[in-house]
């Protein structure tokens, strides 16, 4: 059978389903992270942090599918990333994975015990495991912005020269702090959803405030940053995007401001970045006006426009090489082959509607705020 779609389509196709699976990911994961990062500053009862922990407990487990999608997207549409980062990342990746395992202990070990200590020890655990990860996340992403320290050789072995605190720099560092940013409004934007109105709620939206401003502020700041210090990368010479994949046909260099160059040639892609400052106003001002819904929107649509935004300023480098720009992996040349896309783009086509239409049905069925009175009567909470 003939594959409907040529290969340079597929490989578009498959970064954008890239795109749609981290935002998928920290569009539902991304509050229960910015729930749990918020836990010791909202809640400083008991009941109060049940009351909080309750309003994500029923999902986060759910919400997991997109992370698992994400990597095994990666793993099988882009082999070179995966091969790439994940093992040079790996330590990164552990430091992850430890926080969010702390997570589902936290969850079912502080009940276990009444004894204020425990608990809030299990609280802090809770804090450690939606902290953590939202600020790895977004320090992988200002590392994947500068460049990795990886090179190929003449056989495509790839090799990793980088160290785990070798990731973070200023402007790393930067982007953790809005990915932190980020995920708390959302979670404030959630607490605003499910949680009853009080002082948990009231709480949220304080503390939803300043994360919306310092959302603004550290997009701002970074966007300035790769505008006018040297970050960037630039493709020299033709690359056919229906090529075979090997990173090493294509040229490129280090170029200051080259991560801009897409907004120049597709005026269009700036509704990225534009909704990347208007989803943190409009959650600002429905902080303000005290319109619950409006602020979960803004978050989201936050969400969407800096992921969108990282995006588009590399398209079409995944990930370029700090040390041998010769080396960076591209759409147009990391890809798994032509028979491969499609048979996973078929996959995708059959369970992706599944997933979505299971998590609308959970979010549906558990829709409603959660109460005190719901924290003290029901005996399946926390």
């Amino acid at each position: 059978m003939a594959i409907p779609f040529d290969y340079e389509t597929l490989r578009l196709i498959w970064w954008l389903l890239l795109g749609v699976l981290l935002i998928g990911f920290t569009l539902t994961d991304g509050y229960d992270l910015g729930v749990a990062a918020l836990l010791p500053f909202i809640a400083r009862t008991d009941e109060e942090r049940r009351l909080a922990i309750n309003s994500i407990a029923p999902t986060w487990e759910g919400h997991q599918v997109w992370l698992i999608l994400g990597g095994g997207a990666i793993f099988a549409a882009w082999p070179f990333v995966y091969a790439i980062s994940f093992s040079g990342f790996y330590l990164a990746i552990l430091l992850v994975l430890a926080a969010l395992i702390l997570r589902p202990v936290a969850f079912k070990y502080r009940s276990k015990h009444d004894d204020p200590a425990w608990r809030s020890r299990w609280d802090w655990a809770l804090f450690v495991g939606g902290f953590v990860p939202a600020l790895v996340f977004g320090v992988a992403v200002g590392n994947v912005l500068l460049g990795a320290p990886f090179r190929l050789d003449s056989d495509l072995r790839a090799f990793y020269e980088g160290s785990l605190l070798g990731l973070f720099s200023p402007f790393t560092l930067l982007t953790g702090l809005l990915s932190v940013a980020m995920v708390v409004l959302h979670g404030a934007g959630w607490l605003a959803l499910k949680a009853e109105d009080g002082v948990v709620m009231d709480r949220a939206r304080r503390w939803g405030k300043i994360a919306a401003l310092l959302v603004i502020a550290l997009f701002a700041i970074g966007g300035a940053m790769v505008a006018t210090t040297n970050i960037g990368y630039r493709l020299e010479g033709e690359l056919d995007p229906a090529g075979p994949s090997n990173p090493l046909w294509a040229t490129s260099v280090p170029a200051a401001g080259a991560w801009l160059d897409n907004y120049g040639r597709h005026p269009w892609m700036l509704l990225a970045p534009i909704l990347g400052f208007l989803g943190p106003i409009l959650a600002y001002v429905a902080i303000a006006g005290r319109k619950q819904s409006l602020l979960f929107v803004g978050s989201a649509l936050a969400v969407v426009g800096i992921i969108s935004t990282v995006g588009l300023s590399m398209f079409p480098f995944i990930l370029p090489s700090s040390i041998d720009p010769h080396s960076s992996l591209m759409v147009w040349n990391a890809s798994s082959s032509h028979l491969t896309l499609w048979i996973m783009l078929v996959v995708t086509l059959i369970f992706l509607p599944i997933v979505l239409a299971y998590t609308a049905w959970v979010l549906k069925v558990l829709f409603g705020r959660v109460t005190l009175d719901d924290v003290r009567t029901n005996l399946d909470f926390y």
